[in-house]
């Protein structure tokens, strides 16, 4: 347990937004001292049939929280395969035996486990859910929310997990730019028993995330979750039709959809894909950076704050560290919370550029594979071509924490990659230390009042 700062208290938090990136920032901020709210505007905050990869970055934050990871029934990803779109051949192979468990999840077992975390027993009180509490408006400066219902809830910290859609971002008077993706996808599912009786290969048993094509808008994806249960698929096409106008999953497809853009895709492949399932299309969008995260009392976090491509896996890990940050921040180490708007101005000034990096570095993934984590290593590879190589994000950068890269004083790290490696809490020890002396240089009012603070106790 941290020891306690002297100016340190338990803060009431709501949280918008009942996802995964919701449930994470619950979790890490009840871990951290404060009784905290979830409000999520359905009836049930569930989540769509589909996989999602929690790499080393988040794994390390799950495990740090004492998440029951046995709850979301993960497979572990020991590699990344990289095929021929037409023949299947195997072209590419990185292991990823040097990192921290890199575990893919069914997305309604991962949300069900970060339920728990955020809502059952574990270090600190639980968090309350509150259902069919959608959202309007928040009033940034007194933490007071407003819902569809007309009902009302005022609270210290607002935090706005509330999705790519967010209507909270809105009332922060941030408009999205974006732009359509080069590519629409289609994600399906195929139970792996279906798979075996059927006679078809069964991929499960390779424990990786497979690659088909990359070299350009096409590509398709493979993973295994629910414990090896499900073949899960995510394919990519050059075809934005307009057959679905917003993000989402809220659409149906058929497997005439999902098979036309590949005439000569790999036959074992096809084979596989000609009996999948829960077929759903899902239009993209590239996000530029958004001008900010917060405002007074109220903070952005995950896709609300930063959506990005899917093409680095990185979405989930993201938003996990999103919500570490916000644990760290308000945790008893500090005394933010007697000043929540200096907390998330420190937040976002610490989570910012390194998330916005890696949601540049999704949109160059998009149609080139090699600009992906992992395949951007390997630079003996005769696939090998990234656009800029000073610019490339690598798996070491993403994965690897040391003391180095804090408020941009990095030691070289030879033997790594990259000199700049994230260690999120001395990023945030650094920046808070110069938030602090910037703020007790004299003649500032939290001088004049930290300087009456001490004559109040001699």
């Amino acid at each position: 347990m941290e020891s306690q700062h002297f100016g340190w208290r338990p803060l009431d938090v709501a949280v918008i937004g009942g996802g995964i990136g919701g449930l994470a920032a619950a979790t890490s901020l009840r871990r951290a001292g404060h009784a905290v709210t979830i409000y999520e505007r359905a009836d049930y905050a569930g989540e769509v049939g589909a996989s999602i990869s929690c790499g080393a970055n988040g794994t390390r934050w799950l495990e740090d929280w004492n998440v029951d990871i046995s709850v979301g029934r993960p497979i572990v990803i020991e590699k990344l395969i990289r095929h021929d779109l037409e023949t299947g051949e195997v072209q590419d192979v990185y292991d990823l035996a040097d990192y921290a468990p890199y575990y893919n999840f069914y997305r309604v077992d991962m949300h069900a486990m970060l339920m728990q975390s955020a809502t059952g027993p574990g270090q600190g009180k639980p968090a309350v859910l509150k259902l069919n509490h959608a959202c309007e408006t928040v009033d940034h400066r007194t933490g007071v929310v407003t819902f569809r219902s007309v009902t009302r809830a005022r609270h210290d910290l607002v935090i706005c997990a509330d999705g790519v859609g967010s209507a909270v971002r809105q009332s922060l008077g941030i408009h999205p730019e974006r732009k359509a993706a080069t590519s629409t996808s289609y994600h399906c599912i195929i139970p792996t028993a279906k798979v075996r009786r059927l006679g078809l290969p069964d991929m499960s048993v390779h424990n990786a995330l497979e690659y088909w094509g990359g070299h350009g808008p096409s590509k398709i994806i493979f993973s295994a979750c629910r414990g090896g249960e499900i073949h899960s698929f995510y394919t990519f096409f050059a075809n934005p039709r307009g057959e679905t106008a917003e993000e989402g999953w809220d659409f149906s497809g058929s497997r005439e959809q999902l098979l036309a853009p590949f005439p000569k895709l790999d036959p074992a492949l096809r084979a596989v894909l000609s009996h999948a399932g829960d077929i759903k299309p899902w239009r993209l969008y590239v996000h530029s950076p958004y001008p900010r995260w917060h405002r007074g009392r109220t903070g952005l976090l995950g896709d609300a704050a930063h959506p990005m491509l899917p093409d680095q896996s990185q979405g989930a890990c993201q938003a996990i560290e999103d919500a570490a940050a916000l644990g760290i921040i308000f945790g008893p180490r500090y005394t933010f919370t007697a000043d929540v708007a200096a907390g998330l101005r420190l937040y976002e000034q610490v989570r910012k550029p390194r998330a916005s990096r890696v949601q540049e570095a999704s949109a160059r993934a998009r149609e080139n594979l090699s600009e992906r984590i992992g395949f951007s290593s390997q630079k003996d590879s005769s696939l090998y071509k990234v656009a800029h190589k000073g610019q490339k994000l690598t798996i070491e950068e993403v994965n690897e924490y040391v003391i180095y890269c804090a408020l941009g004083l990095v030691k070289h790290n030879p033997s790594a990659n990259s000199p700049c490696r994230y260690d999120i809490h001395g990023h945030i020890a650094t920046q808070a230390r110069s938030l602090l002396s910037r703020r007790m240089e004299p003649g500032t009012l939290a001088s004049q009042q930290h300087k009456a603070e001490r004559l109040s106790r001699l």
